[in-house]
This record gives C-alpha cells, sequence and structure tokens, in this order.
C-alpha cells in the first residue's frame, strides 16, 4: 500500500493505535481512577456505576444596573449588612470598570425583595439613570457570573473528595430557571447533600478580651493567606487536625495579630477558652467554619515564642483543629477549593439516587446490546454486497470510529452515561449508512477501471454525505447547548462521531475501497 496515495489509512491507523493507549495504558488520562475501571481510563456516570443526582437553585436576588460612582463599595456593603442583619459574606458586588455600573447580589433567604430595594437606597446606591430601587427592581436569583463560580468550586471539592467523576452543572429549564446540577457516582445521597449544603467557609478567628471587658474577634488566616493545605492526621491539641502553611502575606498578619493583641504574651498557654475579663483564659483561637466553631484551642507557649521573635515567617506552620475525621476532611476540601459564593436551596432541592446492583445491570445489558448491534449491522452488511472486500472493511471502520469516540470520551473525562451509548449506537447506524453510500455510489455502474473513475464516483457519494452530516449537526446542535438532561449526553456524542466519521473514518474507508476495487 503506497503511503502517500492512502495517507489517510495511516492516519486512522495511528489516531487508532493512540486510542488504545488512551482507553486502556493506565495513568494516561490524568486522574483516572483504576479502582473503579481497573479495564479501561473511561468513567462512567450515575447510570451505569451508580451514585447520585443533586439538583437545586441557588439562594440569592439580584439588583441590577446599579450606579456605584462615588461611593466606597466597602463601606456599602457593610452598612447593607448591618441593616439587613445578615452576614456581610452574603452580599455580592460586581462593578463594571469602565461604566461605574454593575449588580448587587443578596444570598440570604431571611431578607424579601422589598427588603433589599429599600436598604439600597438607604446607603446611598441608586440605579444606572439616577433612580430610586423599587421592589419590582429585584429578581429573583443570581447572575450567570456567580453561576459559574459555584459550578467551578463544586467541580473542585468534587475532585478534592476523591469523586473524580464528579461533576457539576448549570441547568435551565424551559421557563428560564436556572438550577445547579451536581452528579457524584458511586456516592450516596446523605454524602453529597452534606457536600453541597455547606458553603465552605473556613477561617481561623483570634478571639481576646477587649479593653471594656468585652470579648473581640479578628480574623486571622483565610483561604487567601494559604500557600498549602496537608492531608487530616490525627492531632494533639484536637482530635484531629489539617496541617496548613501560610504564603508571606498570609503568616504576616499572622505573627501582626497575635502579638498586637497579647496571644505570644498573656494569652501563651491558656488553659482554657472563653471567659469575660481580660486574663488568660480570654484567648482562643477557633476554626470558624460557614459561621460556626468546628474547635477551638488556645496558643502553646513554644509556639508563642516563635511569633514573637518574628520567626514564624521563617517556616509558616501551624494547623487547624476538628473535633472529627470528616470534619477536618471538610476543612481541608473547603481550604483547598473555596468557598462558594451563594448557598444552594437544599430546600428546593431535587435527589436522585440509582444503586450500584442496578446501574451494573444496566451496563452489562449496554454492552449487550452494543454488540447486537454490531452484529446485526455486520449481518445485514454482508448480505447486501455479498463479498467480504466490500463488507469486512466498512464494518471495521465503523467499529474504529467508536473506538476513537471512546478515548476521546476517557481523554475529556467525560463521565459515560445511557444516552451516550445511544448516541454511539446511533453513530454506529449512520456511520454505516454512510459508508454504504460510498460503497453503493462506488459499484453500482461495475468495476473502477481506474483512480481518476474511483475519484469521481467518490466524490459525488462524499457530496451526499458531507450534506447528511452537516443536517445531522444542525438538528442537534439545539439539544447539544439546551440544558435537556440526557438528551444532551446523546447530542454531543452523536455531533461528535459525524465529525470524526467525515474528517477520518469516511475519507481512510475510501482509500481502502479504492485499493480493493481497482481493476489492474
Amino acid at each position: 500500500m503506497n503511503v502517500r496515495e492512502n495517507w489517510r489509512v495511516f492516519l486512522l491507523a495511528a489516531m487508532l493505535i493512540t486510542s488504545g493507549v488512551v482507553l486502556f495504558v493506565p495513568g494516561v488520562v490524568g486522574g483516572s481512577d483504576g479502582g473503579n475501571n481497573q479495564i479501561s481510563n473511561l468513567q462512567y456516570g450515575i447510570q451505569l456505576d451508580g451514585g447520585t443526582r443533586l439538583r437545586a437553585p441557588v439562594v440569592g436576588m439580584t439588583a441590577e444596573n446599579v450606579d456605584f460612582a462615588g461611593q466606597d463599595q466597602g463601606q456599602a456593603r457593610q452598612a447593607m449588612a448591618d441593616n439587613l442583619s445578615i452576614p456581610t459574606a452574603d452580599i455580592y458586588f460586581q462593578v463594571g470598570r469602565d461604566t461605574g455600573v454593575g449588580t448587587v447580589e443578596v444570598f440570604n433567604k431571611s431578607v424579601d425583595q422589598s427588603e433589599v430595594a429599600t436598604t439600597l437606597n438607604q446607603v446611598g446606591l441608586r440605579t444606572s439613570d439616577g433612580g430610586q430601587f423599587s421592589e419590582s427592581d429585584i429578581r429573583e436569583g443570581v447572575t450567570a457570573a456567580t453561576r459559574q463560580q459555584i459550578v467551578d468550586t463544586l467541580d473542585q471539592k468534587l475532585a478534592e473528595s476523591g469523586l473524580t467523576a464528579g461533576s457539576a452543572r448549570v441547568a435551565t429549564t424551559p421557563q428560564g430557571r436556572n438550577y445547579i446540577v451536581v452528579e457524584a457516582p458511586n456516592q450516596g445521597a446523605e454524602e453529597l447533600e452534606r457536600l453541597v449544603a455547606q458553603r465552605g467557609s473556613v477561617e481561623l478567628v483570634a478571639r481576646y478580651p477587649g479593653d471594656n471587658g468585652t470579648m473581640e474577634e479578628t480574623m486571622l488566616v483565610a483561604r487567601e493567606g494559604i500557600d498549602s493545605i496537608g492531608s487530616p492526621e490525627r492531632g494533639d491539641t484536637s482530635p484531629y487536625q489539617v496541617p496548613v502553611v501560610l504564603n508571606q502575606e498570609g503568616a504576616e498578619r499572622f505573627t501582626r495579630v497575635l502579638n498586637e493583641n497579647e496571644f505570644t504574651t498573656t494569652g501563651a498557654g491558656s488553659a482554657a477558652c472563653g471567659g469575660a475579663e481580660k486574663n488568660d483564659r480570654g484567648y482562643c483561637l477557633l476554626t470558624v467554619v460557614d459561621g460556626e466553631v468546628a474547635s477551638s484551642h488556645s496558643l502553646a507557649p513554644s509556639f508563642a515564642d516563635i511569633i514573637r521573635a518574628n520567626d514564624f515567617s521563617d517556616d509558616p506552620r501551624f494547623v487547624m483543629g476538628a473535633q472529627s475525621r470528616s470534619e477536618a476532611e471538610t476543612i481541608a476540601v473547603s481550604l483547598r477549593a473555596g468557598s462558594l459564593r451563594a448557598p444552594l436551596d437544599t430546600d428546593g432541592r431535587q435527589v436522585y439516587t440509582l444503586e450500584p446492583a442496578l446501574a451494573d445491570r444496566f451496563k452489562t445489558n449496554s454492552l449487550i446490546t452494543g454488540i447486537i448491534a454490531v452484529l446485526a449491522v455486520s449481518g445485514v452488511v454482508y448480505l447486501r454486497y455479498g463479498e467480504s472486500r466490500v463488507a469486512v472493511p466498512m464494518v471495521l471502520t465503523a467499529l474504529a470510529e467508536v473506538v476513537l469516540l471512546l478515548a476521546f470520551v476517557a481523554a475529556v473525562r467525560l463521565p459515560l452515561d445511557l444516552s451516550h451509548i445511544a448516541g454511539l449506537i446511533a453513530v454506529i447506524g449512520t456511520g454505516v449508512d454512510d459508508l454504504i453510500i460510498i460503497a453503493d455510489e462506488v459499484l453500482a455502474e461495475g468495476d473502477v477501471s481506474s483512480a481518476r473513475v474511483f475519484q469521481s464516483r467518490f466524490r459525488k457519494a462524499f457530496w451526499v454525505i458531507g450534506a447528511a452530516a452537516a443536517t445531522t449537526i444542525i438538528a442537534m446542535s439545539p439539544l447539544a447547548v439546551l440544558s435537556l438532561g440526557d438528551l444532551r449526553g446523546f447530542a454531543i456524542v452523536t455531533i461528535l462521531g459525524v465529525l470524526i466519521g467525515v474528517l477520518v473514518t469516511r475519507p481512510a474507508y475510501g482509500d481502502i475501497l479504492r485499493t480493493l476495487s481497482i481493476d489492474e
């Protein structure tokens, strides 16, 4: 076989070898979970591996076209939080750099739209045309940027939790309502709900007596000041602990806050945390998760000496305490992934769970269905032509198309579900249809006497299958773009299969058929 004339066949062979490596060589695909898929690098969704799918709206309301000109955004945000009696973290400003106009989002179910409008007016914020806000200017829901931040953070949380096939995405109903959909194969509903219900805000807070007998609290460490987070381990002062290494900025703040508030002198070695008077019992380091104290402990004297001598920046390591391993893992995951900008409304959630045993049956049935489809197509093709030189390359080319598609799915780490299997079966059928069109067009008028005659006939057939492919892609595109559940997976796999067929496998089959059919 001449390499120059049949380069498409060699390209297909090279792609098949690469696909085999991607599919079956462990470690080639980053983060492959060999524990669940020992035979291949394919990942399975909840329909083929069991697991949980959770759908929930985002808590929040939005004021758009807000004019921030002349406003101190930090003060305005704090004033809104004080007026609404909600945490500052429940208010978020997005401001255009050039225009000074943006949005205000409030992530708290305890306030309504009229209260938000009134508060915006009270703190001096106005609409872009200079008017005051009314209840009708406040819409339910959050911005697309906030939804995307939530999806990105949840994806990171799922990865940090070891759920490498887990994923999060935004789904939109025909009525225009947006939901966050989280899928976690091989995960129970309770574990997934706990993961998404926690906003993931983790801070180390310094609590100490004030001058007037009151207790003061100052944020000591937040995620921005952390360089790396270790794995949870057994602790000395707490049942479990999470090792943390600060960056330079975080270490400087850590040292300054503890020195300025007498933690390294009066507060060193406190026997307990609490008390209203200014004594050693009032100094405490609190690990706060989503506004709740997860653990509390004092500053060890030896550690206090290091901080007081300003040597902490040379090796800025410390630990955050937790009462249980699950709590410690939550702290570690939240620190690595960051916090959700807005919480999910777990009261309005919908949960779908599939048992692994049933998923295994689906997997087996899907494999049987695929084999039957291949055998049925092979039989029909052979009966149609009665010649192995035409039928065998046709079937093998169709199977090669499926292998390339599966390798792509493995490479992009797309969890395989029943909708994708349906798309693969559809690709086999449409692929063989196109190959039959090529074979019929080439062989319909008798033997092929020369490469020129073959090329003329093949070009006619390729125009037909090209037009059919374009029609399929156009028809499937809305399903691939819109959030229509399993139909989206079916459409994506079908479109990818059509593109692989038109660009790679159909031309390769043409070269094979030319070599086998031209009269010498």
